[in-house]
């Protein structure tokens, strides 16, 4: 397809039809560096591009007569074109999606409840993980007051020895953030 055919299957430009394909330029950016952000870019760029090339294949074959015979072909010759570019970007893209979203989708239901699943799945693990935590958290508070009746000198010892640890982690991570190589300081809300 040469330049005046890709002029009017609306490439970069008006569509016939009143529609705007934006034109994208699929060989900007870094040379030689795959970004995979940028390769997923590309294909949904190339995604809209698609859809907005199937849209004026539609309206020129809603309102088909003998005159529009060549634009219709340029217009499938863009979409097959397109296609193809697609399936080209799409080689660089490595995109894991779960089994059970196909399922869900096969099964009419929307894959948002699959998120909403594992979302829930999540909260429910995070709140026995934080049972489990404040057990044991529970359980150190009673074996030092059990401990302190005991051994109460000892047990004044292991505190001194915990506060001066804790001191001193808390001076090397401060030291760590202040101030940055760049005369930033890196600060931590305290809660």
């Amino acid at each position: 397809m040469d330049a005046s055919m890709n002029a009017n299957a609306g490439i970069g430009g008006s569509g016939g039809n009143g529609i705007m394909v934006p034109q994208t330029n699929d060989t900007a950016g870094t040379a030689g560096v795959d970004d995979p952000k940028q390769d997923l870019n590309k294909v949904i760029n190339s995604i809209q591009k698609t859809l907005g090339l199937i849209h004026q294949l539609y309206l020129t074959v809603s309102s088909f007569n003998t005159g529009s015979q060549l634009p219709l072909l340029q217009r499938l010759n863009a979409l097959i074109t397109e296609l193809d570019n697609m399936a080209k970007l799409s080689d660089k893209c490595n995109i894991q999606i779960p089994m059970e979203v196909f399922n869900l989708i096969d099964d009419g239901k929307n894959p948002d409840e699959f998120t909403r699943d594992v979302i829930n799945s999540c909260i429910a693990k995070n709140q026995i993980t934080k049972g489990k935590t404040d057990t044991f958290k529970s359980l150190r508070k009673h074996l030092l007051d059990e401990l302190e009746q005991a051994f109460p000198d000892e047990v004044e010892s292991y505190r001194e020895i915990r506060a001066a640890s804790a001191a001193e982690t808390k001076r090397l991570a401060q030291a760590q953030s202040w101030p940055k190589p760049n005369g930033d300081v890196k600060v931590k809300p305290e809660y």
